[in-house]
């Protein structure tokens, strides 16, 4: 996050809510464009072979209505402070889970998106 114009930053994740049909609509992906999914629970699962994967978040508690796209860093805790001293409001703090760590925040045009470190090896 040092100016360089996001070098080594990228959305590389998108998830999209699928509270209402969870299965159906990781039947939808498969059949319509062959997408393969790894379960990580029963209500969420996730593509993990392409250079932008989607993961489907169907439990209530954590999903959006909306689709989240979701940039990868190095340095969570780095670009938390990046975020809000460019006027992002955090809207979720920084939280684990399967696979690594991340957060949620608000843009200046009210879009949501999250902010995600991968688990060390």
């Amino acid at each position: 996050m040092d100016g360089d114009s996001g070098a080594g930053t990228r959305i590389d994740y998108v998830e999209l809510p699928s509270l209402t049909a969870h299965e159906l609509t990781r039947a939808f992906y498969a059949k319509a464009f062959g997408w393969n999914f790894t379960d990580y629970g029963p209500d969420y699962a996730a593509t993990t072979n392409g250079v932008v994967d989607v993961g489907l978040n169907g439990t209530p508690e954590d999903s959006i209505s909306a689709p989240l796209p979701v940039v990868r860093v190095a340095d969570l805790e780095a670009a938390l402070a990046a975020v809000v001293e460019a006027g992002g409001i955090v809207a979720r703090p920084i939280y684990a889970f399967p696979g690594g760590r991340r957060f949620h925040f608000i843009d200046p045009s009210g879009s949501e998106l999250a902010v995600w470190q991968p688990a060390e090896h």
